[in-house]
């Protein structure tokens, strides 16, 4: 049974599931931060996931990039797969513009993550509602 890490429960919300990932928010409003995770248990690398699954992850991660670079108007989208904190398989996708607060720097570490208020968060979900395409599946809250 997969099991999303505690780290990850911790730091995101969840917003709803593509076929393989479940598609998280970093709960820092100064950059839409987004992760995929695989439902798979027991995997922390690529190469563990079988080849389909491999494609998947990559679909949904690149289908996601492209939704967000016109969505959040991104000058850059960083994509990587890092787990040195986290050792649990995950995708950041990460919008990325010339005025964010960490440009040109990476955005873990440098500045205290800041909340998404609620009407923040509504925002960005009402935004992604509108172009994310039907294999993508919201949870309502």
């Amino acid at each position: 049974m997969f099991t999303l890490d505690s780290r990850l429960q911790q730091d995101t919300v969840w917003l709803g599931d593509y076929p393989l990932c479940s598609l998280l928010l970093m709960n820092d409003a100064q950059y839409p931060w987004f992760i995929l995770v695989p439902r798979r248990d027991a995997v922390s690398e690529l190469f563990q996931l079988d080849a389909p699954d491999q494609l998947q992850l990559w679909h949904e991660t690149t289908e996601l990039a492209v939704v967000l670079k016109d969505c959040f108007a991104a000058d850059k989208m960083n994509v990587a797969t890092l787990g040195n904190v986290v050792n649990q398989l995950h995708m950041h996708v990460i919008v990325r513009r010339r005025d964010d607060a960490a440009w040109p720097a990476p955005v873990w570490g440098l500045h205290p993550a800041q909340a998404y208020t609620a009407e923040q968060l509504a925002q960005v979900k009402a935004r992604l509602r509108v172009v994310l395409t039907d294999n993508f599946c919201f949870v309502e809250s």
